[in-house]
């Protein structure tokens, strides 16, 4: 998985900001490694010099393999906050989409040796779960 990072001109886009943010998304979103192609991430302050509430946001839009993409965004008081809050969003996000594909599939094959048993689908279903749970917990 590729992690990309871009930011406006009013957030100083140092190597350092990209190393965390990419070290933060790769983390949290590990799980999903084999299922995306790329990450984008954009920093923007959309207040520019002005300071105020909610000015700073983080759009973060996501590659899955063969999908369309799926985008999020957050604004928070600060970068760290945007990051934080895009990254459980997105994580929401995916854990979804590929929960309902998982789904699809498991009901679209018929039951039997050459289809998914019923405890299998069950294993699935606790997976997204626990994936889910653990997107809370961060």
């Amino acid at each position: 998985m590729q992690i990309q990072v871009h930011s406006d001109n009013h957030i100083e886009g140092s190597a350092r900001l990209v190393e965390w943010v990419s070290a933060s998304v790769e983390a949290r979103l590990e799980r999903f490694d084999d299922e995306l192609t790329r990450i984008v991430v954009h920093l923007n302050d959309e207040n520019g010099v002005k300071s105020g509430a909610q000015d700073k946001r983080c759009q973060i839009e996501a590659r899955p393999k063969g999908l369309q993409p799926v985008s999020v965004t957050h604004k928070a008081e600060s970068i760290e906050l945007a990051v934080d809050g895009a990254i459980e969003k997105l994580g929401n996000a995916l854990v979804h989409q590929f929960g309902k594909l998982r789904s699809k599939r498991a009901t679209g094959q018929p039951q039997g040796s050459d289809g998914l048993a019923r405890a299998e689908q069950d294993a699935l279903l606790e997976e997204d779960f626990l994936a889910e749970e653990q997107v809370r917990s961060l």
